[in-house]
């Protein structure tokens, strides 16, 4: 990927030109509004003017001292510099800024406070020699503290604006070498070699944000990240919690969480409508990281949290989405490792009848929130909400019942978790789960 320092921003989306800002362009020429001076106001002289005129000589007129005065207008005193207070006048000025507005659909709520600022600086244990990424970095608050204590900065942008106040903010001091810039979406970019992550997150990619730097071959030694409260809780929550979802697991089972402060929503403009936490993640690393693969571990978690209030048998054997969906991934390892598959028609109205059992257990449970799910596990999410009880007639080949034995065999045999809840699951039972079923033939990537 290529890659441009301070002096340029690239434009890393497909299908958009690419921007550059360099050191040779006038700042003026960014996007700053100009003070327009008030006109001039007139004043015209009333009918009460006297003239004398003689001969020779025309004395000049006068205006009696009672005329109306011109009013005098102001010349705008708004600042020119996007990191002054904003003035009170207008009521609600403190949510505009005097060379953009804050696009909160982009999660763009700055961090003003600089005890703050300081605080996550000083959390994530920085050395000279780091490369430091720092995902939505605004006008820089964060950023020149960062550029104080270590050898490179790579600032991910994905708003042209809050790029080219970055680089202005930079250019002409000694940190003006060690920062780069990239505009574009961290989510959809391959993010370049670095030590430590940092970021006051936009709120819209938090979950994407932790999936993505954990499934990371080689993650950042330390992420010190800005999440809403809320999704903080989620990180750091165990089993049994309200809060706990496959986001606990994942993140608890690939690297140590830690909550490190709390942030209030008056410490950002415009201030947000919830308060905000920093946390650290640190990855498991070595010998601490765990020998299973990413896709496979996500793959049977996705399965099991798509309602986590359910018990697991009704998780795998009350959903056709599911079932269809393992058969798949069965009859593909089969094709893989030399397996004959039986393709033969069997009429299994016993099993037809378990599923709708075990469909009528879903009824009334807590849905798990996933917003990043890929269209099959949305399907599966809406099947259960949506599940009629009456008993099917299709038929079924032999493979789809070896399947649904398979799937029991794990649950009630091997396992015997086919009771629990996935919210009442450690990482130690899915851990078993995924081994079980990894036995059986039956894969998630």
């Amino acid at each position: 990927m290529e890659r441009f320092e301070v002096g340029e921003v690239q434009n890393i989306n497909a299908g958009q030109n690419q921007k550059k800002f360099d050191s040779t362009t006038p700042l003026h020429n960014y996007e700053k509004p100009h003070d327009f001076a008030s006109p001039k106001a007139s004043i015209q002289a009333h009918d009460n003017t006297t003239t004398t005129t003689t001969k020779n000589s025309t004395t000049t007129p006068y205006i009696e001292s009672n005329m109306a005065k011109a009013k005098h207008e102001k010349r705008s005193s708004a600042s020119s510099s996007p990191y002054e207070r904003p003035g009170k006048k207008g009521g609600d000025s403190s949510a505009k800024n005097n060379v953009f507005k804050f696009n909160t659909n982009f999660g763009q709520h700055i961090l003003k406070n600089p005890g703050v600022a300081d605080a996550i600086v000083e959390k994530a244990f920085l050395k000279p020699t780091d490369t430091v990424l720092e995902i939505g970095p605004g006008t820089g608050n964060l950023t020149v503290r960062i550029l104080e204590r270590v050898k490179k900065v790579i600032a991910v942008e994905l708003d042209v604006r809050m790029s080219a106040e970055l680089v202005k903010r930079v250019q002409g001091t000694p940190e003006q070498k060690k920062l780069e810039v990239i505009l574009g979406d961290a989510i959809k970019t391959e993010l370049p070699s670095h030590d430590v992550v940092i970021s006051n997150t936009p709120y819209q990619i938090s979950s994407p944000l932790v999936f993505k730097l954990l499934s990371l071959p080689n993650p950042p030694r330390t992420s010190i990240l800005m999440f809403q409260r809320e999704f903080a809780l989620r990180l750091t929550a165990r089993p049994g919690d309200a809060l706990y979802c496959r986001l606990s697991v994942n993140a608890q089972f690939w690297a140590k969480i830690t909550h490190i402060m709390k942030v209030g929503k008056n410490n950002f403009r415009p201030p947000p409508q919830v308060e905000s936490s920093v946390v650290r993640i640190e990855p498991k690393i070595g010998k601490d990281r765990p020998n299973v693969s990413w896709d496979e571990w996500d793959g049977l978690l996705r399965v099991c949290f798509v309602r986590k209030n359910k018990t697991l048998r009704a998780s795998w054997l009350g959903t056709k989405e599911v079932l269809a969906m393992v058969e798949r991934n069965y009859r593909t390892w089969c094709a893989m490792n030399g397996v004959p598959v039986d393709d033969s028609v069997v009429e299994d109205g016993q099993d037809d009848m378990d599923m709708e059992n075990d469909a009528v257990d879903a009824n009334g449970m807590d849905v798990d929130e996933d917003e990043e799910a890929p269209e099959f596990f949305k399907e599966v999410q809406s099947s259960m909400t949506n599940t009629t009880k009456t008993k099917s007639k299709r038929k079924k080949t032999k493979v789809a019942a070896l399947i649904r034995e398979k799937i029991r065999k794990v649950l009630e045999d091997v396992t015997e978790l086919a009771d629990k809840r996935s919210g009442k699951c450690d990482e130690n039972d899915f851990l078993r789960l995924l081994f079980a079923f990894n036995e059986e033939g039956i894969h998630f990537s």
